[in-house]
């Protein structure tokens, strides 16, 4: 999305998000011709934005753990954050005139009239009236106390199915909520039961789709007639450029979307095709009787929007950089630099020995690190990819790199021209290669003279209440160099300098292989010596289990073992990974839980020029890289809103965008083209093409989440920026705290009654769906937004 959209669509969020508190009809539309679904909101949030603090007399500021909050005239009104200037942080207000949400689901609530359609010149009372509510947005006006504006979605079963452009009026009685008057026009007016991506398609996708559902709360599901005809008509004039039949995917009653025997939709889904339409433009799918969809463009450059805004969504969680114009309208000041007073202390504590890195068996985030914190400063600790609720900025995050980096070496012609807006664009490297290395130089600067890694940088806890990344006023360690992270660092510094070596870049290049050399080095000196070690160590007086023989340490061996011998062709690497490899034998799968997860080394090995190279075991890899594509394949062909993931996984941080990046290899190493049709299938739920019609990514499409966890914005009352993919749905029949607070108090039905697709609440305040990781969901869309990209541009 160009600045210039971003701003407008931004602009219509803040319309939408400033309704008054009275309760306002959102939308009328139709799922079905005799039912009339009355989308009315009720409450709005006033975010408590940062002010600068004036002091007045009376005011009590009390510290409790990490927060610290303001008193005044005997009421608890926010939290003190910052030292030079002190800023309050009040707490969010919410206002909300009465609203009878059960006597809303009261036929006799209801009267509809019509002047055009004899049938109801006497209003007539729906037959039934069932009901969906959830909350949108969230004010938290205490420490742990919150209000919600609701979202309430009332389906009106009409006694004679609606005339096409007649008029009709609709009277609620005893509701603060004036008439509405419509005409029934389901080519003009968009329905909630009708999904589509709202980006669009290629020319060129061997796959384009839309869906058709409708879940009604209390209603249950709601079953569509065989042979409905949909259309594809241009937007705007209406006219006919496609005509086919829905078909049902899956019933609600077929409990095979994964492994775990479920059902995501409790509804029939159905699926209408329209592959064959190539013209480029902007059209809408309507459905006879049911209505029509958001817009959506078939247009060559689409693939390469989406992919921009997904790079920058890295761009936006750079730490110790300054953010706004000219590359962002998202203001931010420079975060955790060094030169800004920021301390980042040694911890004798490995990344690999905490929760944070491998272990279970530390009690919390954070306790290992702690107790490990020395007073040694570590220099020039600054700079890589920030998290969504936290600041911390760890070793995993480096797999954005890993994909980045391997689009600039496969596709060097076209990412060269594409341009990210970021401060590098226009010197000598592409801008997704000055990407790549802002995240990972973060790594080499910390890289001990002896060569180790340290697992990244942590503060001692989760961020204090109301403070954002340049305020930061907990203790700041950086990990103990690790194996683990050692191993990862060496594998993605090889990387990167054989796709510089592939633009040409090769004294840049140098820099990176000596220091992924040094790494390895240091790492293999490491390694070896475990079996020497005990299986714990004391730091502060805690006890911290060793994890140097997790599996996933062996796995970030194989995977530098594979990077370097690509670079240097040395066989001392190849026989690394030769030892280290678990795809020794035909059938071995790329991830096996508990035992290995080698897909970025099988990948690698498979993508050696060098002649020592063991064809046999190139073989192997290539043979699980398929079986893996085919796996998610198999998985994709059972889900009826075509996302994919490992059969097992749960669905969280899986439905907003699909793992299939063994299915894009699969592309590339096979050139079939069911593997490149399951991609684009792959990406329809996470675009929009679910039953919410929200795209998971902001800046993209018509409707996007409003609350991500991204604090910085929230705490300064900005818009959140655009390329943030949250986590999405999840599976709503747990009852965790932010269930249960957050949650339940404003949901109808109960939580664990509404199904997995539509079990996303846009509330801020819950992790679990709002927030967002920059190695997974982020980098996964980033990787196949830019190889779709990048093959439309062929």
């Amino acid at each position: 999305m160009t600045l210039k959209r971003y701003v407008i669509a931004l602009l219509v969020l803040l319309v939408a998000s400033a309704t008054g508190a009275s309760p306002t009809i959102e939308h009328v539309g139709f799922v079905a011709p005799d039912i009339i679904e009355l989308v009315v909101r009720a409450g709005r949030v006033n975010v408590g934005a940062q002010v600068p603090y004036a002091e007045e007399n009376g005011d009590v500021v009390k510290g409790s753990g990490h927060r610290t909050y303001l008193w005044r005239h005997g009421r608890k009104i926010g939290v003190i954050v910052g030292n030079a200037p002190r800023m309050l942080r009040p707490f969010d207000t919410f206002e909300a005139d009465p609203l009878d949400a059960g006597r809303l689901a009261q036929p006799a609530t209801y009267r509809i009239g019509s002047p055009d359609d004899e049938r109801y010149q006497r209003p007539e009372h729906p037959g039934s009236v069932f009901r969906k509510s959830r909350p949108i947005g969230i004010a938290r006006v205490d420490d742990w106390r919150f209000q919600a504006p609701v979202e309430h979605h009332f389906f009106l079963r009409v006694p004679h199915a609606l005339r096409a452009d007649a008029r009709y009026t609709i009277s609620l009685a005893g509701a603060p909520i004036p008439d509405r008057t419509f005409s029934y026009q389901p080519v003009n007016v968009r329905s909630e039961a009708v999904h589509v991506s709202h980006l669009g398609f290629h020319p060129d996708d061997p796959a384009k789709v839309a869906f058709l559902s409708c879940w009604m709360g209390d209603g249950g599901g709601l079953d569509y007639s065989d042979g409905l005809r949909f259309h594809i008509v241009v937007a705007g004039s209406g006219a006919v450029v496609h005509s086919g039949t829905v078909r049902l995917t899956k019933p609600a009653t077929a409990k095979d979307e994964d492994a775990y025997e479920r059902n995501f939709n409790l509804t029939n889904v159905y699926e209408m095709d329209f592959s064959a339409l190539k013209k480029p433009g902007t059209y809408r799918v309507v459905v006879d009787g049911v209505g029509c969809s958001y817009p959506f463009r078939i247009d060559n450059g689409l693939w390469s929007e989406a992919f921009v805004t997904a790079a920058r969504g890295s761009f936006h969680q750079r730490s110790g950089v300054a953010l706004g114009p000219p590359h962002t309208c998202f203001r931010r000041p420079r975060s955790f630099h060094p030169d800004d007073g920021v301390k980042v202390y040694a911890s004798t504590t490995r990344l690999m020995d905490t929760r944070n890195g491998l272990s279970r068996s530390d009690p919390d985030n954070f306790r290992n690190l702690v107790a490990g914190k020395t007073d040694q400063l570590v220099a020039d600790a600054w700079g890589g990819y920030m998290d969504a609720g936290d600041w911390d900025r760890r070793i995993q995050h480096l797999i954005a790199s890993v994909y980045l980096l391997d689009l600039a070496e496969r596709f060097g012609g076209f990412f060269r021209t594409l341009s990210l807006n970021i401060p590098e664009s226009g010197n000598d490297l592409p801008d997704v290669v000055d990407e790549a290395l802002f995240n990972l130089d973060c790594y080499r600067r910390m890289q001990t003279p002896e060569g180790g890694i340290r697992g990244g940088i942590e503060s001692a806890e989760h961020p204090n209440l109301g403070e954002t990344s340049w305020q930061e006023s907990l203790t700041v360690m950086a990990y103990a160099p690790g194996s683990w992270s050692s191993f990862t660092y060496a594998a993605v510094a090889a990387k990167a300098a054989c796709t510089l070596k592939s633009l040409g870049a090769d004294e840049l290049a140098d820099v990176y292989a000596r220091s992924a050399v040094r790494a390895m080095n240091w790492a293999e000196s490491d390694y070896a010596q475990r079996d020497r070690r005990g299986r714990s160590y004391q730091a502060g007086g805690v006890e911290i289990e060793r994890m140097d023989h997790d599996h996933r340490v062996n796995d970030a061996r194989n995977h530098a073992a594979a990077e370097l011998f690509r670079l240097t062709g040395e066989d001392r690497w190849h026989r690394v990974f030769v030892e280290t490899t678990k795809l020794n034998q035909p059938g071995v799968q790329l991830y096996v839980w508990r035992s290995h997860e080698q897909r970025e080394a099988a990948w690698a090995y498979l993508n050696t020029p060098h002649t020592g190279a063991d064809q046999r075991l190139r073989q192997y890899c290539r043979q699980a890289t398929l079986r893996e594509a085919d796996d998610r394949l198999r998985t994709q062909s059972r889900t009826a809103f075509r996302w994919s993931k490992n059969d097992w996984a749960p669905p969280t941080a899986t439905l907003s965008v699909s793992d299939v990046v063994s299915v894009v290899r699969a592309h590339l190493l096979t050139g079939q083209q069911k593997y490149l049709e399951a991609v684009v299938l792959a990406c329809q739920m996470g675009l929009g093409a679910n039953p919410l019609n929200l795209c998971y990514t902001t800046g993209l499409g018509h409707r996007w989440p409003g609350n991500p966890l991204h604090l910085d914005s929230r705490h300064t009352g900005q818009q959140p920026p655009e390329g943030l993919t949250v986590f999405g749905p999840v599976d709503p029949t747990g009852n965790d705290a932010f269930i249960k607070t957050v949650i339940r108090p404003f949901c109808f039905p109960s939580p664990e009654q509404w199904p997995i697709v539509e079990a996303y609440w846009d509330v801020f305040w819950y992790p679990m769906m709002c927030e967002f990781t920059i190695h997974h969901p982020m980098s996964y869309n980033a990787y196949t937004w830019g190889y779709l990209a990048a093959v439309a541009d062929r």
